[in-house]
Order: C-alpha cells, then structure tokens, then sequence
C-alpha cells in the first residue's frame, strides 16, 4: 500500500510517502516539505498567531493534495512540540480539520520517543541488545532504552535546539558567556536524565537519530546522505568538541552555507551541538552512530503492524498510540 506520513514539527511540515505492506521494509516514494518555523510564530502568550495557524493551513492544504495526486491511500498526520504546546492548539487544529479535512494528532513528547524507539529497534534489529536512542528536535530531547520493541524508559525534556536558541542566546553567533552559562544549564538539566538511564544498566548500543544529529554527524565527516541509508556514520565526542569550537564563532549565515547544514536550520545549530554534547556528557557517551530511520517511520511501521485487514486506520492508531498503558 502506499501512506503518507505528515508531521507538522516545530521547523518544517514534513510530507514522507512510501510503498510499503507488513513485513516489508517501506520504501520512500517522495518527500517535500514546507518551513514554517511554527514555534518561532508563539506570541508571548504562549499562542500560535494567526500568521501561523494561516502558513499551518496552507502547508497542510498543499501537503494533502500532494498525498492525493501521489496516490496514497491515507494519509497520517500529526503535530509535535510546537503546536502541543501553544495555548490556543485545540482552535488550531479544529481550523486546520475544518478548512482542509485532515484531523491532526498530537503526539506527546513521550509517544514521540517511543514510535522513534521502535523505528530505530526495527532498523538495527534484535542483535542491537539494549538499545538507547536519542533524538533532538525543534523543542524537545526525546530519550528512550531498552531491549525490546517498547522501551522500558521514554522520556522528553524540553531541551531541543530550536527552544535552546529561543531562551538562552540572544546574539548570532552566541557570545562567549552565552555559550558557558548554557553548558553548564544543560548539565544541571540532564542530571535527572543520567540517573534515570544509569537505573537500567549500559546500552549495548547507543543511537541518535534527527536532522541535528545528522548535521552534526556530517560535518564532523559522515558520509554524505547521496551515499545512502545504509552506511554506517558516527557522531564522537572528540570530533564534536572540535567542531563546537569552529561552528560557535559562526554566524548563521555563515552555517548555512557548510555542507550537510539547511538554511532553514542553521541557525540552530550551535545551540544543537550544545544539547548532543551535553547529552553525551550527562550520559558518558564516547560515540553515538546516527540511524536514518526515526519518528516518521515509526509511524509507519506502527500503522504496518496492524494493517491485518482490520479496519483501523493509521490516524486511529496515531490517536490511540498516547493512550496505550505506559511501560
């Protein structure tokens, strides 16, 4: 069958179409995707303006007809940190079901880690043993652990790089003391973290997976993404000591033009670097290997697992994932 995933994150609106049935691997038939910087159009009471809530509707709009002329026969949506956390999200979404028929699911911050959880535990397999997975997206660290399909921990804190670049640094590039105060926050925010992950003994593999990790990983000389999916890249601490100490005397428009790093991003990146070292650091990790699969492909294979014939649909088991029992 071939579905659509749209993830409405807090950078882009993210439209993935694949071919896929169950027990396949999916294979990527297209993506596009529109950046709308959502969580930078929060007004200072904490809602999505209506500048905002206009770009989400046409984006979605756009994305929708897409789907539609590719053929997909249905279409999962759904919206993370930034629309979860504006004030006015229920007006929101309610606009955006009515103008263009797609009923958008919030995905809490642990569902996140978990569907990210499971398309990391399928791509490496059971032979990876204990998994830990780290991802860092627009607002929000997503961490999960564990050896089987579910993890046994899931955890989101609000610690990714675009929040980090919002509320700690107010020049471009970050002075100096801009860079050791936020070091030292996300150090003392990531100690609960550390306990918690220390509790269930050392992963045999440590992965990362999203658009920061693999910037990171890339200018620190991973194979470019034309080599594809399947060649092993590694993010090490070392290296992305080295390239903190290059990148956080950058401006953005300056980073915007390495390889491997998206305008639409680049501002971000130094703040992102910080959160991934940091991270190690709390976490005692040497290296990190960077997979392609994460959020996106969770829900996919989520929606794959049960697609037996029954009748449920994929923004039925999007809906439903968030009230499953915690594990």
């Amino acid at each position: 069958m071939r579905l659509g995933v749209l993830d409405v994150g807090s950078n882009t609106v993210h439209l993935l179409v694949v071919d896929a049935h169950r027990g396949a691997h999916p294979t990527p038939m297209h993506s596009e995707k529109s950046v709308l910087r959502l969580a930078e159009q929060l007004t200072p009471g904490g809602e999505l303006s209506k500048a905002g809530a206009d770009d989400l509707v046409t984006a979605v709009e756009s994305a929708k007809d897409a789907a539609a002329r590719l053929g997909c026969e249905e279409v999962m949506a759904f919206a993370t940190s930034a629309v979860r956390e504006a004030k006015n999200s229920a007006k929101v979404l309610a606009r955006v079901a009515d103008r263009t028929g797609v009923d958008l699911q919030v995905l809490s911050g642990t569902d996140e880690a978990r569907l990210t959880f499971l398309a990391v535990r399928r791509w490496y397999g059971w032979s990876a043993g204990q998994l830990l997975v780290l991802d860092i997206g627009g607002g929000s660290l997503e961490i999960a652990m564990g050896r089987d399909e579910e993890p046994v921990l899931a955890e989101s804190l609000p610690l990714g790089a675009g929040r980090t670049t919002r509320t700690r640094f107010k020049h471009d590039p970050p002075t100096r003391s801009e860079l050791v105060a936020t070091s030292a926050w996300l150090d003392d925010q990531l100690t609960e973290l550390a306990r918690k992950v220390t509790k269930w003994g050392e992963p045999d593999r440590v992965v990362a997976t999203s658009k920061t990790f693999r910037s990171l990983a890339r200018l620190t000389g991973a194979a470019p993404s034309a080599a594809g999916p399947r060649v092993r890249r590694t993010l090490t601490d070392t290296a992305l000591r080295q390239l903190l100490a290059f990148i956080s005397r950058m401006p953005s428009a300056d980073l915007a033009q390495l390889e491997g790093v998206s305008s639409s991003r680049s501002h971000q990146l130094v703040a992102g670097a910080l959160v991934a070292q940091a991270t190690m650091r709390a976490l005692g990790l040497p290296e990190l290997e960077i997979c392609p699969w994460a959020l996106r492909e969770g829900v996919i294979l989520r929606r794959l697992d049960h697609s037996t014939g029954a009748d449920e649909t994929g923004a039925a088991l999007v809906a439903r994932f968030g009230a499953q029992e915690d594990r």
